[in-house]
């Protein structure tokens, strides 16, 4: 195998990557990719080739943490491709902070910035970037670059980044930053070749999984997003709320007397899908429930996805086209279906066969706003910006090609 660039996403009990051949005039072409899942309770280890086929699938009982999680996979890629030199190490980073609005090679000054924006990102910043420590003291003479969920939305208005607080409050950096970030980049890089009739127009892409937002884009880039200050706003997901008025907040402190501990671990693991139905945060298993709860949880998500393609439509001043990605948006029918048909005051008309097949247009032909399925690739993205920054590729070689990840997990 050539030199080779990794791709990390770790979170707080799995550790996601993935394994990008060393390009020649083409774009990075993924070698294999998987995840350690379950850190701390039963960690098991799966790795796959591009093509799908099993290279390890096997129990990973040495590990207890996030570092354990980072040797296991090191030892594992060195029995692979021990041959091969890693050229860099893409991470993702969900907070950048007003400050980085791009991608950015890894030094202590940046590691240090990062570490601050911590409060901001409590359960996903820490994971990050105690991958990116551990990857330094593992390959010290390997550069890392950070890639943000954030970066992407830099481009909406101040006005559409403001938090409407007093100015000292301001100035501590409480603002609407927006997250998905690297999903969305990904999806804005392929409409000029999946939907050029769009590509410049005014979309709105749904990236509907666990974790759910939208974005409003024209001319590709961001103008709004559901998501705002924290990970918290917006849509409902599978344990988050989604929008909620702040006055809630101050029941369950004042009057339940809850700590912030339980406040946090509410909005962030017992709430959304999960919270409404009692059952699941999975979709799938909701939408196979008889359950009246399940069956609310699912018309709530549903209720709320319209209701945001409603005030994004208004902020665009009109739509073009509607783009579904991440694990629910890509594999639910259903889903796609009853929001399309809630939106239909729009123009949208749903092509059934077409939605059932996955695309990559689901819309009939006369239907005034199109709608796509459109599989994202934050890992590529990742590989992309890595490659740039560290000189391994450039970017009139950078060719963009469709995704091979058709079939994501619900969970993404």
């Amino acid at each position: 195998m050539d030199d080779f660039s990794l791709v990390i996403n770790a979170g707080s009990s799995s550790l996601k990557f993935a394994v990008y051949r060393r390009p020649g005039s083409e774009e990075w072409r993924l070698e294999s990719r998987g995840q350690i899942e379950g850190i701390g309770t039963s960690p098991q280890l799966s790795l796959k080739q591009a093509d799908g086929r099993k290279l390890i699938e096997e129990p990973a009982p040495e590990v207890k943490n996030g570092r354990d999680a980072l040797d296991a996979l090191a030892r594992r890629l060195r029995s692979l491709y021990g041959g091969s030199r890693v050229l860099g190490v893409g991470h993702r980073v969900v907070h950048g902070g007003a400050k980085y609005t791009g991608p950015v090679v890894i030094t202590p000054e940046v590691l240090a910035d990062l570490h601050r924006l911590t409060p901001l990102a409590p359960l996903h910043q820490p994971h990050n970037l105690e991958a990116i420590e551990a990857v330094s003291k593992l390959l010290p003479d390997v550069p890392q670059v950070a890639c943000f969920d954030t970066s992407f939305h830099r481009s909406m208005s101040s006005v559409a980044q403001l938090v409407p607080l007093p100015r000292e409050i301001r100035e501590r950096g409480v603002q609407r930053y927006g997250f998905h970030g690297l999903s969305y980049e990904y999806i804005a890089s392929m409409l000029p070749q999946v939907a050029p009739e769009i590509a410049n127009g005014r979309v709105i892409v749904a990236h509907l999984g666990s974790g759910a937002s939208m974005c409003a884009m024209k001319h590709r880039k961001s103008i709004d997003t559901t998501f705002s200050f924290t990970a918290l706003d917006g849509l409902c997901m599978g344990t988050r709320p989604g929008a909620i008025d702040p006055g809630v907040i101050l029941y369950l402190f004042q009057n339940l007397g809850l700590s912030a501990k339980e406040v946090e671990t509410i909005l962030y693991m017992k709430s959304g899908l999960l919270g409404i139905s009692g059952i699941s945060n999975d979709m799938r298993d909701l939408l196979a429930s008889h359950d009246s709860a399940a069956q609310l949880a699912v018309d709530y998500f549903v209720y709320r996805a319209t209701k945001e393609i409603g005030a994004l439509t208004a902020v665009l001043g009109g739509i073009d086209g509607l783009v579904f990605t991440a694990g629910i948006g890509e594999n639910s029918a259903e889903i796609r279906r009853r929001i399309c048909g809630a939106s239909a005051w729009l123009g949208i008309e749903l092509d059934a066969d077409a939605n059932e097949r996955r695309g990559p247009r689901i819309s009939t032909g006369t239907s005034r706003v199109s709608v796509w399925v459109i599989p994202t690739d934050e890992e590529l993205m990742i590989a992309r910006h890595t490659g740039l920054l560290l000189g391994l590729t450039t970017a009139h070689n950078r060719k963009h090609k469709p995704s091979q990840t058709q079939g994501a997990a619900y969970s993404h």
